[in-house]
Parts: C-alpha cells; structure tokens; sequence
C-alpha cells in the first residue's frame, strides 16, 4: 500500500516494476486519487487498486506500506502498523518502507522494532539522491 500516493509516486513505478505484486495507492484528496487512476489505466495495470480514503480508515493488511514525505516517521508508523501483515514471504521482512531525506538519531529511537536504512546514494549518482534513504521498519 502506498499511503499518500500523490500523483502514484512510487506506487505507479513500482507496479510497472513488479507486474505480480498487487498495489493499492490511498490519497484523501479525490482529485489525485482520479489523476493516478487515468494513469493506470492507460497504462494498463492491472495490478493497481486506486482508493480515495484518509490512511486511518484502511483495514486490509498488506505485506509493505510506503510513504514519502507524509509526516514524521513515528506518527505514520503509528497511522499504519496495523496495516502490516505480520507473516511474510519476501525477501525482507514486511513492513514500512519510507523514502526520507534526513534522518535524526532522536527520529530513529522513537521507532520500535528494528530499522534498515538504505542509501539511494549507493544506487543513484544524481545529486537529488545524496541525501535521501530509504527506511525500513520491521520486527516490530
């Protein structure tokens, strides 16, 4: 589930990219939520459900939860970790992966569980990545 999906970023790269996995992208603002919808379906992806809603309001369970810049990292765990499926299958553990430019060690301790932090900095060269990570939070 992408939660404040925007205009489908990352959900909508992440469905092209993984054609068997299923997305579901939530935004409470309407007009987005039909925006990402049209691109999805002249894309023809079928692996996208589009859902006009406030994250709180969600109650499937999903395998992983995304976010980029919602709100500060503790208050969309506690927005979404009742949405994580606790039994996975992946190659990861389930849980939140939240694409973050800095990052507080204060930020850090006030999360449960355990956290991964990726750099994009490894994976992208483009100045725009130097400072933005990828966060992980599972085994909560």
């Amino acid at each position: 589930m992408d939660i404040g999906t925007g205009g489908g970023f990352p959900g909508l790269p992440l469905a092209i990219l993984f054609p068997d996995c299923h997305f579901a992208l939530v935004d409470s603002v309407a007009k987005k939520i039909k925006v990402v919808e049209a691109i999805s379906n002249e894309l023809g992806l079928m692996n996208v459900k589009t859902v006009w809603s406030r994250s709180e309001d969600i109650r499937e369970q999903f395998d992983f939860i995304t976010g980029r810049a919602v709100t500060d990292l503790s208050v969309f765990f506690n927005l979404v970790k009742g949405n994580i499926r606790k039994k996975g299958f992946n190659n990861i553990p389930n849980g939140i992966l939240y694409l973050k430019g800095g990052i507080s060690d204060k930020e850090l301790r006030s999360l449960p569980g355990k956290v991964t932090i990726y750099a994009l900095s490894k994976f992208f060269k483009e100045e725009y990545f130097e400072t933005k990570n990828i966060v992980h939070i599972h085994n909560f």
